[in-house]
């Protein structure tokens, strides 16, 4: 557990899912891998509200419970178009798509869309990839203005600079696991590109291949001054 006094709680599902309460009490789930994501803890396997979906990619360890979870649920589901439009032909209703260097307000808070380096494929029942659009990153302004910033599963790039000068985001969550992802060691960059007072790792830890720590992270950034790493276990929460 952490604290910022930020009016916002933070959930750590496992892997890559997030659950955010905002200061305005949106419920807001980034990720929707939750039923069958093994590293989430049982007690949150079951949604029980839920606001605002958003989707940074629709590989099966980000969108795996999405069409169980926004058929039961109907929130307004964030993504890019193409992911959208796939998740409304499964029967969600409230899609809002977007795409890179957009943003939209949905419900008070803002969503800007940015660019992440990894792929983007959905997975059919026969084991074929659909195009999905491309895999992104959003920046979430909240209604009081504390802006967090998602990477999605992504490499290392340098324009997360822009990201840091353009929405100067506070909270940043970054993968850590390395093989699909970032390692500790490109992820070290990314924090000195992101210039964020705080760093959320993500995408770790839930397969034998995923073998960044946030330890590794920590030794690796650790002449970093004014940046905190808060490393959240699955079911703990930072508010």
């Amino acid at each position: 557990m952490g604290k910022l006094n930020k009016g916002f709680v933070l959930t750590y599902m496992g892997h890559s899912t997030f659950t955010l309460k905002t200061p305005g009490g949106k419920i807001i789930l980034i990720d929707p891998w939750v039923e069958h994501n093994p590293a989430c803890p049982e007690g949150l396997k079951k949604v029980k509200k839920l606001d605002i979906m958003a989707v940074t990619h629709a590989h099966f360890d980000h969108i795996g419970d999405a069409v169980s979870i926004g058929r039961e649920h109907q929130p307004k589901v964030v993504g890019i178009y193409e992911t959208c439009a796939w998740l409304n032909s499964m029967g969600l209703e409230n899609i809002m798509p977007m795409n890179k260097g957009g943003t939209q307000e949905v419900d008070g808070i803002k969503f800007s869309m940015v660019h992440a380096d990894h792929s983007c494929g959905i997975q059919d029942e026969d084991g074929s990839i659909i195009y999905g659009g491309e895999a992104v990153g959003y920046v979430i302004e909240l209604e009081n203005g504390f802006r967090i910033y998602n990477s999605g599963d992504t490499a290392v790039f340098s324009d997360m600079k822009l990201i840091a000068d353009i929405y100067k985001p506070e909270l940043a969550m970054i993968p850590i696991g390395d093989l699909f992802v970032m390692s500790p060691v490109e992820a070290s960059y990314a924090c000195r590109y992101l210039e964020a007072k705080y760093v959320v790792p993500m995408h770790y830890g839930t397969f034998p291949a995923l073998t960044g720590t946030p330890a590794m992270l920590r030794e690796l950034t650790k002449d970093i001054k004014g940046m905190e790493i808060i490393a959240l276990k699955p079911g703990e929460s930072l508010d």
